[in-house]
């Protein structure tokens, strides 16, 4: 059986990572699918092609993931699958299971693709793309938060914020080492 993982994955968590490391277990073959939605153009940090990129990095050692994309409804992508296979989606918290719920029965209704749920482990249940993002932004550091291809490419991202945080740090390290008595 296969499973098609939707989302937009800008950037992939640790979260994702549990919930796509975990049905690679379970499932023979497991596409992590970047949805490409026309009209979010330009509310993502990442590019579709970067973020296919990041993808790939932090999948390149689980060997029945592949990383796709598709714009449109996701039941048009799952009738193209392989008959049987199921919409994989990660779920945090019960807030997120309400509103996957209703997604679930829309894409049953309307295309007849059964979804799957994963529960992230307990602790990923605050992690999100969107506080990853904010989080970056500000140089802080997300490396527990992501796999190591989106921890790179948040730190190219926002290099100058992430150099000029170092030098604060590299300041006060010689501040407090030029004080008396120290």
């Amino acid at each position: 059986m296969n499973a098609v993982f939707p989302g937009s994955f800008d950037p992939i968590t640790s979260g994702h990572m549990d919930v796509l490391t975990r049905a690679a277990k379970i499932f023979d073959h497991v596409t992590v699918t970047v949805m490409h939605n026309a009209r979010k153009q330009g509310r993502h940090l990442f590019t579709l092609e970067e973020r296919m990129d990041i993808l790939r990095g932090a999948t390149a050692h689980l060997p029945n993931v592949r990383v796709d994309t598709f714009g449109g409804l996701l039941v048009d992508y799952m009738a193209r699958q392989e008959p049987g296979s199921v919409i994989l989606r990660g779920l945090r918290a019960v807030s997120d299971y309400e509103y996957e719920l209703q997604i679930a029965h829309l894409n049953r209704q309307i295309g007849d693709a059964e979804t799957v749920f994963i529960m992230a482990a307990t602790r990923w249940s605050f992690v999100s793309s969107s506080m990853v993002r904010e989080i970056a932004s500000y140089g802080g550091d997300v490396s527990e938060m992501v796999p190591r291809a989106s921890a790179a490419a948040l730190r190219r991202k926002h290099a100058d914020v992430y150099a000029e945080r170092e030098a604060e740090k590299a300041e006060q390290r010689q501040a407090q080492q030029e004080q008396p008595g120290r």
